[in-house]
């Protein structure tokens, strides 16, 4: 289905795509701008702030974790709202089969994506090393500084609903609707590698840049292989080293 239906239909996906994203990623994109300028205009500058992921909710630990697990779950509702707009569309094939989410290749996912995490990961870490020499980076702490006994199963729940949340509605759903009002396939790619970096601003310019490149790379992937569950696995993997290795080894390392 393509831009070529009605000129109705064309205006009314970009405002149905306007909506989803000003309830998800793309108000986290502004708020992420405004973080950032924020940042930049305190003393000591970017290099000299921090940028916490899974901060502690509450003092209390019963309220810390239910505030954590409502978090989790109302930040999947706009996926929820993603996929049954899409399967709106007039088309026999199932919305999960459309973007690669269903069971039918669960080896080929699973080895793809943890080859992609291979080749995010290990440039992202020189990336953020860089970005701190340069002072265009905040310091990044992936855990929270007090750990209860549930607070890994939760990081891990964390690091799954930012993967689901970012590459359905980024990869998936975004690409789907821009390919179906007409856009070209380098202008699609490009413009939800920058919807990705714009979100994750608030930890300064260069995971910006990174997520970025990386928002390409995932672009790509799509486009030739039409298939999400990969990139899916690929962040939550990313994330889960991210959030659980610092909870591990900060205090061994010294980064608290």
């Amino acid at each position: 289905m393509t831009s070529s239906a009605t000129p109705a239909r064309d205006r009314r996906l970009g405002v149905e795509v306007w909506i989803v994203l000003g309830l998800s990623l793309g108000a986290s994109g502004v708020y992420a701008l405004v973080s950032l300028i924020r940042k930049a205009t305190l003393p000591g500058g970017i290099q000299g702030q921090t940028a916490t992921l899974n901060g502690s909710r509450d003092d209390r630990e019963v309220f810390d974790f239910v505030y954590q697990v409502l978090g989790i779950g109302f930040a999947l509702v706009p996926v929820a709202l993603a996929l049954y707009l899409l399967s709106l569309d007039p088309v026999k094939e199932r919305v999960s089969s459309r973007l690669g989410l269903d069971r039918h290749h669960v080896r080929f996912d699973a080895l793809w994506g943890m080859a992609l995490a291979a080749v995010i990961g290990l440039p992202g870490l020189g990336l953020y090393g860089i970005g701190r020499l340069l002072g265009i980076t905040a310091e990044i702490i992936p855990a929270p500084d007090i750990a209860y006994w549930w607070t890994v199963p939760v990081l891990i729940l964390a690091a799954l609903q930012n993967a689901i949340l970012e590459e359905v509605i980024v990869i998936g759903y975004l690409m789907t609707r821009l390919t179906q009002r007409g856009w070209g396939t380098a202008a699609t790619i490009v413009a939800a590698a920058a919807l990705r970096g714009s979100y994750h601003l608030y930890q300064g310019v260069g995971p910006g840049i990174g997520n970025f490149v990386m928002g390409l790379v995932f672009g790509y992937w799509f486009h030739r292989t039409k298939r999400v569950m990969p990139l899916v696995i690929a962040h939550t993997i990313l994330d889960v080293v991210a959030f659980v290795g610092y909870l591990l080894l900060a205090d061994t390392l010294g980064l608290k």
